[in-house]
């Protein structure tokens, strides 16, 4: 009876000691394996302790969705992404300029505000024109998702 119970309460131990985080840590090191809180600590640095002073992933998403028109002014402190003027090929009368302000550090869909400029060409002189409110806010959700997916992706990863 009492080999049974001496038994029973090692099972018991051993169960309990699986679970432990720092035993799953010391397992996972052993066999060239990743720490179990790698996820958390990649979004904590990501979203709060990085070198630049805004969220890195809607920095980089930022940057990756404007690279189609070259940048006249970064600030990654500040959070401001400025485009030069960009002339699609498909319709040489206009141009627009974007600028994309990231406003915090964390990833929300209000830490991102993005406006538009656009010009039209009449009688050889650039005027100002509307810039559809849909255009905007369209540039906004592929930011959002593109951040979204290298958040996913670091997390992941």
């Amino acid at each position: 009876m009492r080999r049974a119970a001496s038994l029973i309460l090692a099972s018991a131990c051993a169960a309990l000691l699986a679970g432990c985080e720092y035993i799953q840590n010391d397992i996972n090191k052993t066999l060239g394996r990743a720490p179990v809180d790698n996820a958390r600590a990649a979004d904590l640095a990501a979203a709060q302790v990085t070198t630049i002073g805004v969220n890195s992933y809607l920095w980089r998403a930022a940057l990756d969705t404007l690279s189609f028109a070259p940048l006249a002014q970064t600030d990654s402190n500040g959070g401001v992404i400025v485009t030069d003027w960009y002339v699609n090929p498909n319709a040489p009368g206009e141009r627009v300029k974007v600028t994309a302000t990231i406003l915090d550090a964390n990833l929300r869909a209000d830490a991102l505000r993005v406006a538009a400029s656009r010009q039209v060409l009449q009688g050889g002189q650039w005027v100002e024109a509307p810039v559809a409110a849909a255009t905007v806010q369209r540039l906004e959700e592929i930011i959002l998702t593109r951040a979204r997916d290298l958040r996913r992706n670091a997390i992941a990863g």
